[in-house]
Order: C-alpha cells, then structure tokens, then sequence
C-alpha cells in the first residue's frame, strides 16, 4: 500500500506576530496566539503585517489508530473450532490409521481420507459445513455463515490465519474492529452464497471467502481514498500483484475457486461504503480557528467517492438479492461445475 501524503509541521510564527498590537484578524482585534494547527507561510505572514486578511492553512491532527482486538479474537475463535472439530472427530473411535495417534481423540484422520491433517467431511458436515442440499432442502441457511469459521486440516488453518494477522490487523488499526468486522462477516457471506450456487455434491468450509474480501476492499480503499496516498501508481501495481497471485491459488486442485472469487466482490464493493476517508486537506470546522473564512476549506469527500459508494451498495444488494433468489428457486448458473471432493476455501 502505497504511503500517505504527511502534513508538514507547523512552524512557530515570528515573535512580533504574536506581540504587536497592530497584527489582527478582524480590524482592531489583537492576533490571540495562533492554535497549534495553523501554519503561515512567508507570503501569508506579509498579507498579515499588512493588515489583510490572511489566507491560512488549517493542519488537522494526526489520525489515531485502533487498538487490534477483533482479528486476534477471530484468530483464536477459528483455531479453538478446529480443535473443537478434532475432538467431536475421536479418529481413534473410527479408524485404525489415523495420523498422531497418540494425540488421543484429537488424532488426525488417514492421509486418504484427509491429506490437510484434520476432520473428517463427515464431522465437518456435522459442525457446521456449507452444504448445498442442506441449505436449499433442510432450509439451514445458517450454514452460510458458520461454515467461515470451519477448516479442513491443520495446512488449512494455518494458510488462512497468517492471511488473516498478516492483513487484518492492520485494516483494523486503521478502520476499527466495526467495520472490518461488518466486513469479514460480510465478505465470508459473499463467498459462501456463490460457493452454494457452485457446489452441489461436496462441502466447503474456511474463512478464505472473508480474507478475499479483505483483499478487495484493499483494492477498492485505495481507489476511493486515492487523493491521500503517495506513490499512487506502485501502490496499486503492487496490490494488483498480490490479489493476482492469491487469486491463482483459486485454480489449483481442491480448492472452492467460487468462495475466492465471491469472497473478493464482496469485499471490493464493501471497500467502497465502510473504508472511505476524507479527501486530502479536509480539516473538520473545529480544528478552523476564529476569523478563518470557512468558505476556503475543502469538502469532506470528493464527489467521486459518493458516487463509487452509492454504487457499489447498490450492486452489492442486488448482488446478495439475486444470488439468494436463485438459490432458493433451485435455479442452477451455467457456471456449475461439481468438484469431486472437498472444496475447503484455501
């Protein structure tokens, strides 16, 4: 990501600027001590010993980040239901061949039945895994979102989880646990729904839907916050890389392609209505000191980024509407291809 455009500093004005009785703002009002975001440049400083009004530049304060708590407690909610998983699993109970066998009933399923080291489909189906006939026919719709918090094996699980420290944390310091919550959750949903629409014969689980979409809304964050960033272009090379090498993951054996591709969607549309920022030089009213004419400061947001908002929740309902519609009805999109075995979300 590229870095952020930084406000320089103020510097301290010039002693008389703050002593002479015949420096002011308002005619006969002495100049107070300006507040700590006010910058004067050497032109504006002369307009202000000529007694005209100055036209100042307001810095606003440095944005405080958040403190990470939401990503670090999903990481120990997913990793506590696969433990949860293996111990509802008791391999030992039903086979003679499972891997570490001496990890008791947390002990792996056989190579061939499982080679990601974890549950069987069978205890992954129990818990919680999408599932298209018990979606659509036994009517557990809840199996769109429990399914996010599933994985089919140790390699899984870690794949996903360093995903997840690796981008979360951040997106969280910067937007707050509210909205990268709304949007994992949301995401995950996405991918989901059109992993159900896919997937008929076989079952999926895993959080990668959701960590595609934090990815997309990556992408779609810096489009819509384009004016505060420096170095725009490498920055977007560069993010355009990592999405394309994540995304050709999608293509390898095994693997839901479908949660990947819908998990990004709705993360990008996602980007675009919770991750705005204000544009470049905004300055909220409070930080504006008195005598500033106020009609000089910048809007909050560009007019490009209410449009690009308003559009994006626009598709994105009637993306969620249309995908549910079809589901439900029993329609099947050209675009089903069954896979033969277990479409964990990688």
């Amino acid at each position: 990501m590229g870095k952020k455009q930084q406000q320089p500093p103020p510097p301290q004005p010039p002693p008389s600027t703050l002593s002479s009785s015949s420096d002011d703002i308002e005619y006969g009002r002495p100049l107070p001590p300006p507040p700590p975001h006010l910058v004067m440049n050497s032109h504006q400083q002369q307009q202000h010993h000529n007694h005209n009004n100055p036209q100042l530049h307001i810095c606003p304060p440095s944005q405080k980040s958040w403190f990470p708590w939401l990503v670090p407690l999903i990481f120990m909610v997913d990793v506590a239901a696969f433990i949860y998983s293996l111990y509802v699993n008791d391999c030992p109970s039903t086979s003679n061949d499972c891997i570490l066998p001496g990890l008791g009933r947390f002990a792996f399923q056989p190579f061939s039945q499982n080679p990601l080291f974890g549950p069987s489909t069978t205890t992954l189906e129990k818990l919680g895994a999408l599932e298209w006939k018990l979606v659509v026919n036994e009517g557990q719709s809840w199996r769109l979102i429990s399914c996010i918090w599933l994985h089919a094996g140790v390699v899984h699980l870690v794949a996903n989880m360093m995903s997840l420290l690796f981008v979360g944390v951040r997106l969280e310091q910067e937007f707050g646990f509210l909205k990268i919550g709304l949007l994992f959750v949301l995401s995950g949903f996405g991918g989901s729904l059109l992993s159900s629409l896919n997937l008929r014969s076989t079952i999926s689980v895993g959080a990668s839907g959701a960590l595609f979409g934090l990815l997309g809304a990556m992408l779609s964050e810096l489009i819509t916050n384009w004016t505060i960033y420096a170095n725009k272009c490498a920055a977007l090379f560069t993010l355009i890389f990592v999405i394309a090498i994540n995304l050709a993951v999608s293509l390898l054996p095994q693997v839901d392609a479908s949660a990947h591709i819908g998990g990004f969607l709705s993360g990008f549309l996602l980007g675009f209505v919770l991750l705005i920022r204000p544009q470049f030089g905004y300055v909220s009213r409070k930080y504006v000191p008195a005598g500033y004419d106020k009609n000089l400061l910048k809007p909050r947001h560009k007019c490009y980024q209410y449009v690009l908002g308003v559009l994006a929740f626009v598709l994105l309902i009637a993306g969620y509407v249309a995908g549910l519609v079809i589901l439900f009805t029993g329609k099947v999109p050209d675009i089903y291809v069954p896979l033969p075995t277990i479409n964990q979300q990688l």
